[in-house]
């Protein structure tokens, strides 16, 4: 399939739904705490969509379940909200959502500490990933490759001697939530792809403290790490444009 190249007006209106999808996450980071449940988020991510007027873009997308993706401590992405999936002081919690708005989409995830006593290494993981999604927007300008993109993360991820799952990677989005690109998290520079304006992809790192095997488990959704290990993850979606790269979710 090729790339879809977005007019100013269409990069308006996905910049419409990734404010929305901005607001959803805020409110939700907010209510991040030792003792709130993965489904106290849900309730709170669908109240805030049906107030902006947006549909979720995640529920009943192949059969997933709810509007959240909810993953804690070693789950890389994925996570089913639960009222039994209960946050506890010292945990993680990955929130990745995206609502449809107009016809277009909105999609951003954001990795967030549940009370204050989260160890040293938990704490340079959330920081590596958080730097090397910043590094990788920075590379997504008009002229440049994919494979810019990719090595500005691994560069950072690996670096901090973390490692970069491979299953999952970035998407191009716009009238569908998974289009043309892949957005691998890893890459050699000046290689790949040619980034044009009018592209829009969700750049997504997600990373592990152990290595970076992970499997999907029972329920056909969430996937962890193989090892155990932490795993964080940060997603925004860019717009290239001729005068750099905008971030339409921040």
């Amino acid at each position: 399939m090729p790339v879809t190249l977005r007019s100013p007006r269409e990069i308006d209106k996905l910049r419409r739904s990734g404010q929305a999808v901005r607001q959803v996450l805020e409110l939700v980071r907010q209510a991040v705490k030792p003792g709130a449940s993965t489904m106290d988020l849900e309730r709170i991510a669908i109240a805030e969509m049906k107030k902006l007027g947006a549909t979720p873009a995640f529920k009943g997308y192949h059969g997933y379940p709810t509007a959240l993706c909810t993953s804690i401590n070693q789950e890389v992405v994925h996570g089913i909200p639960s009222d039994k999936r209960v946050l506890k002081e010292g945990d993680i919690v990955s929130i990745d959502t995206g609502v449809v708005l107009e016809g277009y989409y909105g999609d951003s995830a954001v990795t967030v500490p549940v009370g204050s006593k989260i160890d040293t290494t938990t704490q340079r993981l959330i920081r590596a990933t958080q730097r090397s999604l910043d590094l990788a927007i920075e590379a997504a300008q008009a002229g440049a490759r994919m494979g810019d993109i990719g090595a500005a993360v691994q560069e950072v991820v690996e670096g901090e001697g973390f490692s970069i799952v491979r299953e999952f990677v970035g998407h191009g989005i716009g009238t569908r939530l998974h289009e043309e690109p892949q957005v691998p998290n890893w890459g050699k520079r000046g290689s790949g792809m040619k980034l044009k304006p009018g592209m829009v992809f969700a750049i997504e790192p997600m990373v592990n403290i152990g290595n970076a095997s992970v499997k999907v488990l029972a329920d056909k959704w969430t996937a962890v790490t193989m090892d155990g290990s932490m795993s964080a993850h940060f997603e925004h979606c860019v717009a290239i444009t001729e005068n750099g790269p905008q971030v339409l979710t921040n």
